[in-house]
C-alpha cells in the first residue's frame, strides 16, 4: 500500500512542478514515479498501516479552517507587536504537557504550533511534552487554555 500511495504522491508532485502535458512527459513522470517509490516508499509512508479512515479525515479537514483562522488571527497580534511604538515583545520558552500519544498528534501539534507566528516548536517528545518558543505571553498563554490540544484529540479520535 505505501508503495501505491508514494507513486501517487511523487507522481502528483511530479506533473505539479513540470506543468507538462504532453505524452513524453506523463511516461517520464511514471516511469521516474515508480522508480523513486520503489527505492523510498518505506521513508514517506513508515508505518504498516497507512490507511487513513474518512471519519479522521473528515476530522482533519474540519480543523484545516479552524487553524487557518488562528494563523490569520497570530499574523495579525504579531503585526501588532512589531509596529507598536513599545514593542511589546517578550521571548521566552514554555513546556506544554498533553495526553496525545500517537506520532500522527504529535506532529499535526508540532507543525500547527510552528505555523502559527509567534511560536515555534523547538522540540516534541514522545511522551506528548512540547518545549515551545513564544515571542510573548499573549501567544503562550494561548496555547496554554489546550483549545488546539483538545482539537487534535478530537482528529485523533477513537484511532489513536
Amino acid at each position: 500500500m505505501s508503495f501505491i500511495l508514494t507513486s501517487i504522491v511523487m507522481f502528483v508532485f511530479w506533473m505539479l512542478i513540470s506543468g507538462e502535458t504532453g505524452v513524453i512527459f506523463i511516461i517520464s513522470a511514471i516511469v521516474a514515479s515508480l522508480f523513486v517509490s520503489f527505492i523510498s516508499h518505506d521513508l514517506l509512508f513508515p508505518n504498516k498501516n497507512t490507511t487513513l479512515s474518512l471519519k479522521r479525515l473528515l476530522r482533519l479537514l474540519k480543523y484545516s479552517p479552524w487553524l487557518v483562522w488562528q494563523i490569520v488571527l497570530a499574523n495579525l497580534d504579531l503585526i501588532y507587536r512589531t509596529l507598536h511604538p513599545s514593542l511589546p515583545i517578550e521571548p521566552h520558552m514554555i513546556e506544554i504537557e498533553t495526553d496525545l500519544k500517537s506520532d500522527t498528534g504529535i506532529t499535526i501539534l508540532a507543525n500547527s504550533i510552528t505555523l502559527t507566528p509567534g511560536t515555534v516548536t523547538v522540540q516534541a517528545r514522545k511522551d506528548g511534552s512540547f518545549l515551545v518558543h513564544a515571542i510573548a505571553h499573549g501567544p503562550a498563554n494561548g496555547l496554554l487554555k489546550g483549545t488546539m490540544q483538545a482539537k487534535i484529540k478530537a482528529i485523533e479520535g477513537d484511532e489513536a
